[in-house]
């Protein structure tokens, strides 16, 4: 679903025209750029007034990136300077202690934390960030490590939380200058056999297209580390054996729809944002093609000049800065049931998502007045949100009363 030409702008849902402001992309400038003559677009999407919920603040961060859900309705919550929290839904915050130390900065930091699929029996939990390296450079990690819990029992006396036997099972490589598109998004397929790892291309462009390399792809292994013997690029000389498709910018959000198809959303350059089906051994081109281009103003074609590249299902020109991404599945909001929400950064906005089969497009948009990080779906069906930079919120939203 995308047009050919770097000046198109969607067809949504309904048919209202509002003004959207084409910014660089929230991650490449950390503030939503002013409205100018200069770039000022038109488009039809739906109403950014209408908001289908009721809003109530329950915590407050410095820096929050990313959240989880535990079985027992509490939260893990990440903030990149390097410190994990648990959190209820009343907003108590407890820290949780013996985390790894983090190369803060720019873009970096703590980044993801999802739940092992055997995490009721397990206690295992997983977490990405970013470490240093020599000469100055630095990339993302992912491990493992076993999560110890005060009970969530009124009056029971415990010990902190704290995590125990961390073990990196995944390095970026190769390390890098710069403090960019580490990416480090995480999820478990719906089987809980494997674990997908998005890694961004460091702002270094060549390397998404470096099979040598695993930046710019997203990666498959199994949840300790080694590589699945049916991985697509196996046995394929020079080329690493735990990369699942490649052609990737900043990968900031990864789900699976019910059909157990996996999406990735990522940021484009001077705007065209992508939301992609991922496929085994897919190419998605970047930096050769993009819906968007340099922030030099160079011209990158867009990806119906290259046919042998896959195409984004959707891409959002101007810029919405996608953060996190899931798909919603409860009964409590029945008609978003199915639907994908992305948290967006520079169009501070929560973008929902629908879905024919494989094709998809933005169907509402839900103005939120600040740059959202992280959206999920809470045990009891509301979404939560997690604002970005200092201060950010934890928001429940749930259906008007």
């Amino acid at each position: 679903m995308i047009m050919g030409t770097k000046m198109r702008n969607l067809t949504l849902a309904t048919g209202l025209s509002v003004v959207l402001i084409a910014c660089s992309n929230g991650d490449d400038a950390q503030a939503t750029q002013g409205a100018t003559a200069e770039n000022q677009a038109t488009t039809d999407i739906s109403p950014v007034d209408r908001k289908p919920f009721e809003k109530a603040e329950v915590a407050s961060f410095d820096e929050p990136w990313a959240m989880t859900f535990l079985p027992d309705g509490r939260m893990l919550v990440t903030e990149k300077k390097g410190k994990l929290f648990l959190v209820d839904q009343k907003g108590e915050k407890t820290e949780i202690f013996n985390v790894p130390e983090v190369d803060y900065g720019g873009q970096g930091g703590f980044g993801d934390v999802i739940l092992s699929p055997d995490f009721a029996t397990s206690g295992r939990i997983y977490l990405s960030w970013v470490e240093a390296g020599d000469d100055n450079t630095r990339g993302a990690v992912v491990a493992h490590a076993d999560l110890s819990l005060a009970p969530n029992e009124p009056g029971v006396e415990a010990e902190a939380p704290a995590l125990a036997n961390l073990t990196t099972i995944w390095t970026q490589n190769p390390k890098t200058t710069g403090r960019g598109h580490y990416s480090h998004r995480m999820v478990f397929s719906p089987d809980g056999k494997y674990l997908f790892i998005g890694s961004g291309e460091r702002q270094k462009f060549d390397p998404s297209q470096d099979m040598m390399g695993n930046l710019g792809k997203i990666i498959r292994l199994y949840p300790d580390g080694s590589v699945p013997d049916d991985n697509p690029f196996v046995g394929e000389d020079n080329v690493l054996p735990e990369i699942w498709s490649l052609g990737h910018r900043n990968i900031l959000g990864m789900a699976f729809d019910s059909e157990g198809r996996l999406w990735n959303q990522e940021m484009g350059p001077r705007d065209g944002d992508e939301l992609n089906l991922v496929q085994p051994k897919a190419n998605y081109g970047y930096p050769i093609v993009s819906e968007g281009d340099h922030y030099d103003g160079k011209k990158i074609p867009n990806h119906d000049t290259r046919p042998e590249f896959a195409a984004p299902k959707v891409a959002w020109v101007p810029t919405i800065a996608p953060s996190g991404m899931i798909f919603y599945s409860d009964d409590l909001f029945p008609a978003w049931k199915g639907s994908a929400f992305i948290g967006g950064l520079a169009s501070e906005a929560i973008i929902r998502v629908s879905f024919d089969g494989e094709t998809a497009q933005e169907a509402e948009r839900y103005a939120m007045d600040t740059r959202i990080r992280e959206v999920e779906q809470g045990p009891e069906g509301a979404l939560w949100v997690l604002e970005d930079g200092e201060g950010g919120r934890l928001l429940k939203l749930t259906p008007p009363k």
